[in-house]
């Protein structure tokens, strides 16, 4: 796996999606594409204590996942985290492809890359709605610090 903070400042939130794919496409059996996503997982920068509050859980998730978002200099950084091994996977992927980004970037992106590599539909669906309960938490963030900065502006 590449350096993720190197990978963030140099890569479109098409091209990491791309590369996911295909270190995911490199697999032909579920097993090992699972084993890569624990790898993902086990990669995951501990997020910060101080974030993991209530305010902070994604409701819809079987297991608990907390996302936090700062913004700096026009692009946000997200930090999450997961009790879950598998779920703390799906967390670092949605990181490194939308972390680093401008909100309308992030608003503006379609993530293909869920359907591609078959993750949605080799998850439980309780699995599944808390993938779909995350990206919608990572855009509603995008669309708070837009709506936050036209206010500024």
């Amino acid at each position: 796996m590449t350096d993720s903070i190197y990978t963030l400042d140099i890569m479109t939130i098409k091209e990491r999606q791309d590369q996911i794919i295909e270190e995911f496409n490199q697999f032909d059996d579920w097993m090992d594409k699972y084993a890569l996503l624990i790898d993902f997982g086990n990669s995951l920068e501990p997020m910060d204590e101080q974030y993991k509050t209530p305010q902070n859980i994604i409701e819809g998730c079987q297991s608990r996942v907390w996302l936090h978002a700062e913004m700096h200099d026009g692009v946000i950084t997200f930090q999450g985290e997961s009790d879950a091994i598998l779920v703390k996977g799906m967390v670092k992927l949605l990181i490194e492809v939308l972390s680093g980004h401008t909100p309308d970037e992030i608003l503006d992106s379609e993530l293909y890359f869920i359907e591609h590599i078959g993750l949605r539909e080799h998850l439980s669906p309780t699995r599944s709605n808390g993938l779909l309960a995350m990206v919608k938490q990572m855009r509603l963030y995008a669309l708070a610090f837009k709506a936050q900065n036209a206010q500024a502006h």
